[in-house]
Parts: structure tokens; sequence; C-alpha cells
């Protein structure tokens, strides 16, 4: 593991987490909010990047329909930001890890994607996050982009789980959509994850890293209700449709860790373990930026 932990959105909920553990383990970190790094200036890397330095680039335009909004700043910080830290990292000799998303598939197969399948995203988000991986490789290629999927804390926030376990807190129903399935990813187990990578071992360019297992957001929102002791048919299936959203998300974007097992990385654990450790961490109403 390198020397000194450096963290591009230290403000969102991976940046933050990832920041809170490494001060943990006792390692140096640097981390650096948008207002304090903006990723976009070319010059701006120049300042906070040093040899030997793990640098974890988590910045992003990660609201999915904010992204659909205002293609220009999306693509400013998900594609010419990593594009930046990249070639930063690779004049001085820094490792560069890269958080990217189960958004950049397309959703037509019915089984977990693979790092090798074919991408295909249906959002200027997962357009742009796609484009980020290639610029940063093209940069840099010895850099480690890491595919993540449905990230949560639980804890704090806007997250899904976040929301959900609000939700579960209260009286009434909630509708929530039956027809997306993905790979619900504690926050944790990414961190954990992360850790690993940084440690140098692994070479793979792409990996991906999502707990075990697929579910739907109605499945994952009865979940933590049952998880809650709230009762689960307090939740309501919808489609999509019923949900109005800007951007188009994909129908299955659920994440293989087959690779990623092979390469080296620990096994993942079941969503619902992840889930129960997730929620019985004391909740904190903060308010941070929604995830896809």
């Amino acid at each position: 593991m390198a020397a000194r932990i450096v963290i591009t959105g230290a403000g969102g909920q991976v940046g933050r987490f990832l920041a809170g553990e490494a001060a943990r383990q006792g390692r140096e970190v640097a981390a650096l909010t948008h207002a304090q790094w903006d990723i976009a200036d070319p010059k701006a890397a120049e300042r906070f990047v040093a040899e030997g330095d793990l640098v974890v680039n988590c910045a992003a335009v990660a609201d999915v329909d904010a992204a659909e909004a205002d293609p220009d700043t999306a693509h400013a910080v998900n594609v010419t930001g990593p594009e930046n830290v990249a070639h930063a990292c690779a004049r001085v000799g820094a490792q560069m890890v890269h958080i990217s998303t189960d958004y950049v598939f397309s959703g037509e197969q019915r089984h977990p994607y693979d790092v090798g399948d074919q991408t295909g995203p249906l959002s200027v988000y997962g357009r742009t996050k796609l484009a980020g991986e290639l610029a940063v490789l093209a940069a840099m290629p010895d850099a480690t982009i890491v595919r993540t999927s449905w990230v949560y804390t639980g804890t704090t926030g806007n997250d899904f789980v976040a929301v959900m376990r609000r939700r579960a807190a209260t009286d009434g129903t909630v509708d929530v959509a039956d027809d997306q399935t993905g790979s619900p990813t504690y926050v944790k187990d990414l961190v954990d994850a992360l850790f690993e990578v940084g440690q140098g071992r692994i070479r793979e360019p792409v990996l991906h890293v999502a707990n075990e297992g697929a579910c739907s957001r109605f499945e994952q929102a009865r979940a933590v209700f049952e998880e809650l002791g709230a009762d689960p048919d307090r939740v309501r299936p919808v489609s999509s449709a019923q949900v109005a959203r800007r951007a188009a998300r994909p129908v299955y974007s659920a994440l293989s860790m087959a690779l990623s097992v092979r390469a080296g990385l620990t096994p993942p654990r079941p969503w619902r373990a992840a889930l129960a450790e997730a929620l019985g961490e004391p909740f904190d109403d903060g308010q941070l930026p929604s995830t896809p």
C-alpha cells in the first residue's frame, strides 16, 4: 500500500467512508472535496499528487438525472477530470484507482455482467462514465478501474437504503420499481476491496466489486423493512414507467466478480448479509448527494 492515500470527491459517500476508514487504520490521508480539488482543472492535480501516492478518484457527477440535464458538466467531471488525474499520476509515478459504474451496461442480458461483456450505456451518466474509463486507461495503462453497483451506506444521506430506512420508520406505503435489477453493494465492502487493490498485487485493468447476488429495487426495499422489523408489505411494486425519471436506467445491471476473485480480490459476501450489517449501524440523517 502506498504511503499516502489521496482521495478526490471526498465529500461523497464513497470518498467519505474511504477517508474515515483509512484514518482509522492509521494511514496518511489527503481527502479532498470538489471545492478543494476540481479535477476538471487540468493543472490542479499538480498541487496534490506526489510520487508514491495512491490516488482514488471518487469524484463524479453521480446523479443520473442531473447528468442528463447537464451533459457538459457530466463530461467535464466524469471524462475530462479522470483523464487529468490519470495524466498527473502517470507523470509523477503515483498509483491510480478510478471508480466506475454498472451503468456502463445496457441491461439487455439477464445474467451478471462480467468485465469483458459488451457495454452499451443508456444515459449521459453511463456514457460519460464509460468514456472516463477509456480516457483513464489511455492516459495511464496501469491504472485500475473499479466498477461497482448500487452503492449505499444505509446510515446517512440519500442513498437508496438510507431513504428506505427513513420510510420504514414512518407510517404509510412506499412505491418502488420492481423491474430494475442490480447488485446492492455496501460501501464498507467496496472500500475493503479498494484497499486490496491499493496493495498493488492485482494487475487487471478493470475489476468489478459488488456484493454477491442480485435483486430488484422492490426486493431490496422489502429487505430493508424486514431487517428493521417494519412491515414489508408496506412496500408496493410499481413499474419504472410509473416513477418519473429524466434518464433511462438499465433494467438489469448486476455485476459478476468472477474475474475479480480470480485476480485476487476477496470473494464477496451475500448482499443480504452486508445489508444486515449496514442497518445495524447508527443512523445519521446528514444529507449527501444522491446516487444512481
